[in-house]
């Protein structure tokens, strides 16, 4: 039977994802989600348990399967695609997890980022990694890990411990252990790798006391890079198995091709066809990333955004600007459930079109601390503007505007770094969806925004990655040509007022600022 799908492996925050892509027609045969449980030990602290997160992502790929009627022996190739600074240590020899793992919105490490600061290896970590010194990024959790798990920094010195982001993790389980590797794009998102150079760097490691021995082989974004199998000597399962088990023994007895693998932001990016220097898009996700592409040469940020890898492939890596917006879709998800003042997202959407505006109310979603360009880790959430004739629906429209008014303050910043004109905004991402929102951000940035079919652009670009990777497409072109538009959002004209309304917005941002201080 031809093996004609393509699995991508969508593994982000707030759940695992499997989607199944047809590479003839180019579009979604099928598709499960399954929720990803999140762990708060104290505020400002977030945590998964790995060891849940990969069973969930079996779970989501036999959905998946199942959703389609296609059978694993179908499957031509598996992209995967990640949360990206989220990382975990596990033990080499038994695979098990030292410690939860560490997620990207964790705050836990910002003193430690505070010390290297004071060290004057602030202006270093940028120039090596493109990145600012924050707790944000992978390099310091792990030196959390051995430092506050007992025995681990003792076991790691002997070479008994393994470290990765959320790819590598994957990549580890469903090879049977046999593939300790990461890509370009999530190497350069931990603080430890020298983007310019390409390889792990050698200060840093020694300055966070990390040990190279315990860090994944950097591997092109597209190309077989390992194939699903059983831990050597492992016996494959036997006996009575449901559906769900025997689509994940079929997977992992076929030695199925993984061939690309990229970070969630990057792989959007490759979704989304953004092949050109310049091109950019925009991710409404649980936090909101803008990514423009760079070309072959980094370009060095002065207004705090991060230079990043945009993937490897072909001998040579490509590099963008990113802005990281650390709470978009969460915002709204906040409304709905610890406010409790919506019931889902589309009836977000409802309620603030039943206003006006927002009643001059401004709402910071800074309830992590505010990313680019402010890189504020004490700043906290903050409602400004509230007088006695606001309502519900205002607080409900002030927070969607806010993800818009938030990547306008990273694009302006993206703009003035690359000197390139920005001319459309591509968008994608669960948020995307909302249109009140998307005709907002088209008039605050006044350029019109394009939003594609298929919204599942992260899923798409690592199934991309991969089917480039197997042979199944031979170039980027081919791919840029079944890029298909849904809708395009055009500015409005009244140009004056949207920039009264952004400017209110920086001052709000002011009074949400060091809070934690």
């Amino acid at each position: 039977m031809h093996k004609r799908y393509i699995l991508s492996l969508d593994q982000g925050t707030t759940s695992s994802r499997a989607v199944l892509f047809d590479s003839l027609t180019g579009q979604i045969a099928g598709m499960k989600s399954v929720p990803l449980r999140q762990i708060y030990p104290r505020p400002g602290w977030v945590e998964h348990d790995a060891s849940e997160l990969y069973s969930d992502q079996l779970e989501a790929m036999a959905g998946a399967l199942e959703e389609a009627a296609v059978g694993p022996e179908q499957v031509a190739c598996i992209g995967i695609t990640n949360q990206r600074e989220t990382v975990v240590v596990w033990d080499k020899n038994t695979g098990k997890p030292v410690y939860n793992a560490i997620v990207w919105q964790c705050r836990r490490t910002s003193h430690m980022c505070d010390r290297l600061k004071m060290k004057g290896l602030a202006a270093d970590i940028k120039k090596k990694t493109g990145l600012v010194t924050d707790a944000y990024f992978s390099g310091t959790k792990i030196r959390w890990i051995l430092e506050n798990v007992e025995g681990a920094g003792e076991k790691a010195q002997k070479g008994q411990l393994l470290a990765g982001t959320i790819d590598t993790w994957l990549v580890w389980n469903l090879s049977g252990g046999k593939a300790h590797v990461t890509d370009y794009s999530n190497a350069s998102r931990t603080m430890l790798y020298n983007i310019r150079e390409l390889k792990w760097d050698e200060e840093l490691l020694r300055e966070l006391d990390i040990p190279e021995s315990m860090l994944p082989v950097v591997v092109p974004s597209s190309g077989v890079c390992a194939c699903t199998g059983y831990p050597d000597g492992a016996g494959k399962a036997g006996g009575q198995l449901d559906y769900r088990e025997r689509v994940i023994k079929s997977i992992l007895d076929m030695g199925i091709p993984i061939s690309g693998m990229a970070g969630d932001q990057h792989a959007a990016l490759f979704g989304q066809a953004c092949f050109k220097q310049g091109d950019a898009k925009n991710t409404y996700g649980t936090g909101c990333f803008i990514l423009m592409n760079t070309g072959k040469t980094p370009v060095e940020s002065k207004n705090n955004l991060l230079t990043t890898i945009a993937w490897g492939m072909d001998n040579e890596v490509e590099y963008a600007l990113e802005g990281s917006v650390f709470n978009a879709g969460a915002a709204i998800q906040w409304l709905r459930d610890e406010l409790g003042i919506i019931e889902s997202a589309h009836q977000g959407d409802i309620e603030a079109e039943q206003v006006e505006d927002t009643g001059g109310v401004y709402v910071v979603p800074a309830f992590t601390g505010l990313g680019a360009p402010y890189w504020d880790m004490y700043a906290r959430g903050t409602i400004v503007g509230l007088t006695r004739g606001t309502n519900r629906r205002h607080i409900i429209r002030a927070t969607l505007e806010a993800i818009a008014y938030q990547s306008r303050d990273v694009l302006e910043a993206m703009l003035k770094d690359s000197e390139i004109g920005l001319n459309e905004l591509k968008v994608d991402g669960g948020a995307s969806a909302s249109d009140f929102l998307m005709q907002f951000q088209a008039d605050l940035l006044n350029i019109p925004v394009l939003r594609p079919v298929i919204r599942e652009t992260t899923a798409l670009g690592a199934a991309y990655l991969a089917g480039l990777g197997a042979g199944i497409w031979q170039s980027r072109e081919e791919i840029a040509r079944a890029w298909n538009l849904d809708r395009i959002f055009t500015p409005s004209e009244d140009k004056d007022r949207f920039h009264e309304l952004y400017l209110k917005w920086k001052k709000a941002v002011e009074r949400s600022m060091k809070w934690e201080l």
